[in-house]
């Protein structure tokens, strides 16, 4: 179904200047002293860029007029640009496009809820992942995006709701699940979580509950993630319960089996006491068959008991693909036998099909 490779390491090429969020606040304090500063401008041009959402010096007042210029210029250089941006569901679902500074182009999507606003961010430019159903995957990895262009996403959609952080009606809930594997790019990932989590002014300030980070079945960064001492939410992109299938729709399952992955799902939520969140896109007649909702549900509840919450997403196709979604019946008929074999079980809200919303299909149109 695939004939793309699987890649890991993404080429070398393309990064980005230096960036406040790219570092920690101890070598925010080094830079700002390298430049000839006093390490409480670090503090400030934190507070300016987590807290209040800004990246412009004329603003900064608390800062010297003379040192503005370069603690700007050196620690808060200009990443992505929006090429453009679309919205549908009355204006609930909004899709940015944005060009970093090599050309390379990412994407973004902000979902409004009633009680809740949520970011889709994306860590890398392109996927080395393969799946043969993804717009994305099908692309290929053009390169990881630095802790601070994921970062940057996070910013942008805070400032497109009404300039702040927090719910009601505020950016609440970041997800890792726009463009790229997270855990294939795992050091700037993680990173970009503690920049997402740190109290403000170090970072902005989002709980950690309120993060999820999604991976196709990286097995020993999935270990490692459960090592870091975070509390966000892991989600494992399965979409089939059997190695046969999922060899196929997920090429990464030829590295490491479901029973692997599963298995290390549970070492992240004994270490971390969270629930693990199964993905499954339903594809018409493909992996939607009433046996396999019965042997997923089977599989689950022995690996995870009640650790486990499965997401049964609507396949959003792309263009010309073949794949299609699972008729409502067949939709309602699996999770119906998921949850009846002891495994919790929603179908997710579907958003955005009309701005091709599906993971690099906007970049792909694009390019």
């Amino acid at each position: 179904m695939s004939s793309l490779p699987l890649v890991f390491s993404a080429p070398r090429r393309g990064q980005p200047p230096r960036h406040l969020a790219d570092l920690s606040p101890e070598q925010r304090a080094e830079a700002v002293a390298a430049l000839g500063e006093r390490p409480l401008r670090a503090k400030q041009l934190s507070r300016h860029y987590f807290a209040r959402l800004s990246a412009d010096a004329p603003t900064m007042t608390d800062i010297p007029r003379s040192a503005r210029a370069v603690l700007v210029t050196e620690l808060l250089p200009p990443l992505l640009t929006e090429v453009r941006s679309v919205s549908c569901d009355n204006g609930a679902t909004s899709k940015s496009l944005w060009r970093a500074h090599d050309g390379t182009l990412v994407e973004s999507v902000v979902m409004r809820y009633a009680d809740r606003t949520t970011v889709c961010v994306s860590s890398q430019a392109g996927c080395g992942m393969a799946c043969p159903f993804c717009a994305t995957g099908q692309g290929g990895l053009r390169r990881n995006l630095s802790t601070a262009e994921i970062t940057e996403q996070v910013r942008a959609a805070a400032m497109a709701r009404d300039g702040g952080l927090g719910p009601p009606g505020r950016l609440s809930n970041v997800v890792f699940m726009g463009m790229g594997e997270p855990l294939a790019n795992y050091r700037r990932t993680v990173d970009a979580v503690r920049r997402i989590c740190d109290p403000v002014p170090l970072g902005f300030g989002i709980s950690q509950r309120s993060v999820t980070v999604s991976t196709v079945g990286l097995v020993p960064a999935i270990r490692r993630l459960a090592g870091e001492g975070l509390s966000v939410t892991l989600a494992v992109s399965l979409h089939a319960p059997d190695d046969e299938l999922r060899d196929e729709l997920v090429p990464v399952n030829t590295r490491w089996k479901v029973a692997e992955v599963l298995d290390a799902a549970r070492y992240y939520a004994d270490r971390t006491g969270r629930r693990v969140s199964i993905e499954y896109a339903l594809i018409r007649d493909v992996n939607d068959q009433p046996w396999r909702a019965d042997l997923l549900g089977s599989v689950l509840r022995r690996a995870l008991g009640p650790l486990v919450h499965v997401n049964a997403i609507p396949l959003n196709p792309t263009p010309g693909s073949k794949w299609d979604a699972s008729p409502k019946r067949a939709e309602r008929e699996f999770v119906r036998r998921v949850i009846a074999a002891g495994v919790s079980c929603t179908v997710r809200d579907t958003r955005g099909r009309e701005i091709a919303a599906a993971c690099g299909q906007l970049a792909a149109a694009d390019r």
